[in-house]
């Protein structure tokens, strides 16, 4: 029975927000009261778990979301991503700049969300086109696979920091891990497939959305390329000393305790925003009210998917304290499924039915967490790397991201399912794979 309920509770989501068009965040919070009547819970503990679940999970994401908003937020107003763009595309040359605008992605996406990153950066995408007369695709695909790989597997990115924090995983380990996975998955699904199709699909700016982005920008001095990178990757960089500390140094060591202080995900992005208001902020000449404003505004488009977050994270709590997902742990270990590749499987189903990449990676993680704890050596940052490969794949007509793609490269729905749809999908498969591999090391 229980493992009929959390299948019906899976049904009941995918039947809400597809048929339905139901809010995700309204559908989780109905699923997980579902689970929790359905499997018989005290009507008072089922809003209690909703409540605990939901607060234990905005406790600590919601600082983090609003403080990886704020920076990138600055490295977008300061000019920093576009900095980074023209020095790596200098060095790569024209004839690689499908490389370089992977780099370019995999760096600039690190601390902004997958649509700001690629609005950011489409405007030049379009201008080394019109210059070199490389096709769209071959430069545009190797951009969206940086960006799509980072937004779904790299800490500090809302989805994954959620998964670190109910997986219980080392923050830095799983930043560690997830480059060693998400860079090979990017290079093959960028510039290795995107030259490949770009010989297949032919494409073209569309002349309303030329004309409207290649209207003049006022000029100013853009920040260094060091300063700028060094900003952007200040958190990655503290959180990883703490990894490193925490492996070398005895627990009761104060160099360790400082480190872990400052490389928590919380003090390494407050550290990192505060240092972006100097150098992508007051050195560019912005006043203290500018960065108030920008601070302020980028805020309020953070608030679904914080929401969605939660709610997931209540969908998690629902499961653990009604039974059923220590029913299906039993389950599962009886089976002997590797938790690692039955957290991407779910992932990827849910993913495939809702087009949300958060959703999908939050109700995965709810499933699969308490089979792990259950499990002993599995690796919990590869949990999180493995729902979050799972939550990219297939992007196709349900997803806002496939439309995004679609209009902006001007192409038909065909060619969007041959170019961004099969990218997704290479590099969640790719992803998983490398993480099998390393389950057998880690």
């Amino acid at each position: 029975m229980p493992l009929v309920i959390t299948l019906l509770s899976i049904i009941f989501l995918l039947v809400l927000i597809t048929r339905f068009k139901l809010n995700p965040f309204i559908a989780l919070l109905l699923a997980a009261g579902f689970v929790g009547i359905a499997s018989g819970m005290p009507l008072v503990k089922v809003v209690d778990s909703i409540k605990d679940g939901m607060g234990g999970t905005l406790g600590f994401i919601a600082i983090v979301l609003a403080l990886g908003t704020m920076l990138g937020k600055m490295m977008a107003e300061s000019g920093g991503a576009e900095r980074i763009a023209r020095t790596l595309i200098n060095r790569f040359g024209e004839k690689n700049v499908h490389w370089a605008m992977m780099f370019v992605a995999f760096i600039v996406g690190i601390p902004v969300f997958f649509q700001v990153g690629f609005v950011l950066l489409i405007p030049l995408v379009f201008t080394i086109a019109r210059q070199t007369g490389v096709s769209l695709v071959k430069i545009g695909i190797p951009l969206v696979a940086g960006l799509s790989i980072v937004h779904g597997i790299v800490p500090p990115h809302p989805a994954a920091m959620a998964a670190v924090d109910l997986f219980q995983a080392d923050v830095g380990k799983t930043i560690l891990l997830s480059i060693i996975v998400a860079l090979p998955s990017a290079i093959i699904a960028g510039p290795i497939y995107g030259s490949w199709i770009s010989k297949r699909v032919k494409t073209s700016i569309s002349p309303e959305l030329a004309s409207q982005l290649a209207e003049p920008k006022s000029e100013r001095d853009l920040p260094g390329f060091g300063i700028t990178v060094f900003t952007v990757l200040l958190p990655v960089l503290l959180m990883l000393t703490a990894t490193v500390a925490d492996v070398t140094l005895p627990k009761e060591n104060t160099i360790r305790q400082w480190a872990d202080f400052i490389g928590s995900p919380i003090t390494s992005l407050l550290i990192a925003v505060i240092v972006s208001f100097w150098t992508l902020g007051f050195n560019r000449g912005f006043t203290k009210d500018d960065i108030l404003k920008f601070t302020n505004d980028c805020l309020a488009p953070t608030a679904t998917i914080l929401l969605v977050i939660g709610a997931g994270g209540a969908f998690n709590k629902v499961l653990l304290n009604s039974g059923v997902g220590d029913y299906i742990a039993q389950l599962a270990t009886a089976s002997a499924i590797s938790p690692i590749f039955l957290g991407w499987l779910i992932a990827a189903l849910i993913r495939v039915a809702t087009g949300s990449a958060t959703v999908s990676m939050m109700t995965a993680a709810g499933i699969v967490g308490p089979i792990a704890m259950q499990i002993p050596g599995t690796s919990p940052e590869l949990l999180v790397l493995a729902t979050g490969a799972g939550s990219l794949i297939l992007s196709h007509v349900n997803d806002s991201g496939f439309w995004l793609i679609k209009e902006y490269f001007n192409m038909s729905v065909q060619d969007t399912l041959k170019t961004w749809t099969v990218m997704e999908t290479i590099l969640s498969v790719v992803a998983i794979i490398l993480i099998m591999g390393l389950s057998y090391i880690v």
